[in-house]
């Protein structure tokens, strides 16, 4: 792969990264309610989402879904469903920054299982890779190792990312110990994911 096609990869990842989505969503909200190290673990699981996306759009599945209404109709409602429940739960949680320290609400075991969902059942990203990926593949190479090269670096880029997300809420939190007020985020964040869930609902193949 050419370097000047890498570079224009590289800074389309990066945009892509920044999109704000549910990912997006769960970063700063874990970040706010558990600080940066114990949400390294929802980060994780995010990416192992993602990557599991980048193995099936190399292995031509993700192409199958893309093209398969019924797949991708499948997959879209268990992720609405998922998106709006997790939302329903953060509008719920009256918990407050102090109390979340101090008791750990979730393991980091349910963060990255949480993680791993929310990537897992968004159909969006498949579709998005489909038709992102052959933008930046020479078919006149050898195709396995332009994927793979694209493949860590959407995982290292969206890593950054999330963890610059993570990173900058945690900071936030600091400042943050009314539980009123953390109430209310918890309710910001509650119907953002809900918001997220009915975007999705909304998407279309």
């Amino acid at each position: 792969m050419d370097t000047h096609v890498w570079l224009a990869y590289v800074v389309t990842a990066i945009l892509f990264s920044l999109a704000p989505g549910s990912g997006t969503v769960n970063s700063i909200s874990n970040g706010l309610s558990y600080g940066t190290k114990k949400s390294l673990a929802s980060i994780a699981g995010l990416q192992l989402g993602l990557a599991f996306h980048i193995m099936l759009v190399g292995a031509g599945i993700g192409a199958l879904v893309a093209k398969s209404a019924l797949a991708f109709i499948i997959i879209k409602w268990v992720g609405v469903v998922y998106l709006v429940w997790l939302g329903i739960q953060k509008w719920r949680d009256s918990s407050s920054l102090v109390a979340s320290e101090e008791s750990s609400t979730l393991s980091s075991g349910k963060l990255l299982r949480n993680a791993v969902l929310i990537n897992l059942t968004n159909p969006k990203s498949i579709v998005f890779l489909v038709a992102l990926f052959p933008q930046f593949i020479d078919p006149t190479q050898p195709q396995a190792p332009q994927l793979l090269v694209l493949g860590v670096t959407t995982v290292f880029i969206d890593s950054v990312v999330m963890l610059g997300y993570t990173s900058l809420a945690s900071q936030m939190g600091r400042f943050i110990r009314s539980d009123r007020i953390m109430g209310k985020i918890n309710k910001i964040f509650g119907g953002m994911f809900m918001g997220c869930g009915a975007l999705l609902a909304a998407a279309k193949a």
